[in-house]
């Protein structure tokens, strides 16, 4: 009976464990996430009868496999779909329209991380949460893996394991490894190379509704503090009617830039550009507020497959949108997808 680790229970982690159960049902899978939560940065938070997506924003329906995933093989009760269109603004705050509609905009009335705890409850993986992974061990002899969270329990020994975090987060462990091989050097250069973004989201709720064209604005020059604000309460559930939730996001510089600041006054800065580029003042002076930094939010290129191709020989693996190669929840899910299958074929050979 193989035995799988997994570090990180995010999207495509749950793509991959999902595969794996369909494709080998016999492995036991052991998945470790350093957080409460589950799907990584696809997150969600409640606040009273508040719903909000406050990392990714929803799944577009770029991804044949992935809309399979959400629409026919998972159960799609709940699912929503966001209609209203996306506009631009520029680096003076103007707003225009954007392009036409070109797909689906998923989310469900619960929120994004429904996908991963949808995928998991399809399976027999034992997750547990709150389990910081701090040291990975590679036995040559035996040919298996051991995982050392930040109390000193070793978890394993494991057949295989499969690594979710963050590009940064992953080459932090790959260095730190206990793993003599030709492939480690290659594999965490090339990890070390993959670009990310940070992200500064504010939350923003007012007591009345907004009359608006649009459900989000996107910043196309790149050159705006802001680059993203979106409206929770254009997906059905997430709002009670007669209120508006702005989801905020800054663009990578300014959230470098203010990533430490107080977060109160980050939120205030943030809620006057807001007021500006939609052009209203009451937006300003929100009733209640919430926030995140996303350190590693989105990467700006994807991995060089060779030296994770020889990892895989020595039975690890990578998964998520920086190894899919693009910042989309989509992409995370249907690469992990992949990898999950490509696990199970090579475990059964």
């Amino acid at each position: 009976m193989p035995e799988i680790g997994v570090v990180g229970a995010g999207s495509a982690a749950a793509a991959a464990t999902f595969a794996l159960d369909e494709s080998l049902p016999d492995a036991e899978v052991t998945v470790l996430e350093k957080s409460g939560g589950l799907c990584g940065r696809a997150a969600t938070r409640r606040h009273g009868d508040l719903t909000y997506d406050y990392g990714a924003n929803y799944v577009r329906s770029d991804s044949d496999r992935a809309n399979e995933l959400l629409t026919r093989t998972l159960d799609d009760d709940g699912l929503v779909d966001v209609t209203d269109r996306i506009y631009t603004f520029d680096e003076a705050g103007e707003v225009t329209p954007g392009r036409k509609p070109d797909g689906h905009k998923w989310s469900y009335r619960a929120g994004l991380t429904q996908i991963a705890k949808r995928l998991f409850g399809r399976t027999d993986a034992e997750i547990h949460r709150r389990t910081r992974v701090e040291t990975l061990r590679r036995d040559a002899d035996a040919e298996t893996w051991t995982l050392v969270d930040a109390d000193g329990e070793a978890w394993g020994p494991f057949d295989v394991l499969l690594l979710n975090p963050p590009a940064p987060q992953t080459a932090d462990l790959l260095r730190g490894a206990e793993w003599e091989s030709p492939v480690k050097q290659p594999m965490l250069d090339a990890v070390s190379d993959v670009p990310y973004r940070t992200i500064w989201t504010a939350v923003l709720h007012y007591p009345f509704d907004l009359d608006l064209p649009y459900y989000a604005l996107v910043n196309t020059d790149k050159e705006h503090a802001v680059g993203w604000l979106s409206r929770e309460e254009c997906k059905p559930g997430h709002v009670p009617d007669g209120e508006s939730l702005l989801v905020v996001q800054a663009n990578h510089d300014w959230s470098v830039a203010h990533y430490d600041d107080d977060p109160a006054a980050n939120v205030d800065t943030l809620a006057a550009h807001a007021a500006e580029i939609v052009g209203d003042e009451r937006l300003a002076d929100p009733d209640w507020t919430d926030h995140q930094g996303w350190r590693y939010a989105l990467p700006d290129a994807g991995v060089a497959a060779d030296p994770l191709d020889a990892a895989e020989a020595e039975g690890l693996y990578c998964t998520g949108d920086w190894v899919a190669g693009e910042a989309r929840l989509h992409a995370a899910l249907e690469n992990g997808l992949e990898v999950g299958e490509r696990i199970a074929a090579a475990t059964r050979t």
